[in-house]
């Protein structure tokens, strides 16, 4: 998938401290990209929008 577009956004729970983290794309048309902070030229993760959805949501259930 083509990722030029991609505006990439970390946490605003990660602090500014440059720790390891991964940055989410969430502007893309039925995509939604997930990539290494420590690696923005590396692979990226590409999953549908409601995928990422269900996702959130369980994660944000455990916290």
């Amino acid at each position: 998938m083509d990722m030029t577009g991609a505006r990439w956004r970390k946490s605003t729970k990660s602090g500014g401290n440059g720790g390891n983290c991964v940055e989410v794309a969430d502007n893309l048309p039925g995509a939604v990209g997930v990539r290494d902070s420590k690696d923005p030229t590396g692979p990226a993760l590409v999953f549908a929008p409601a995928a990422w959805r269900v996702f959130v949501a369980q994660v944000a259930d455990r916290t």
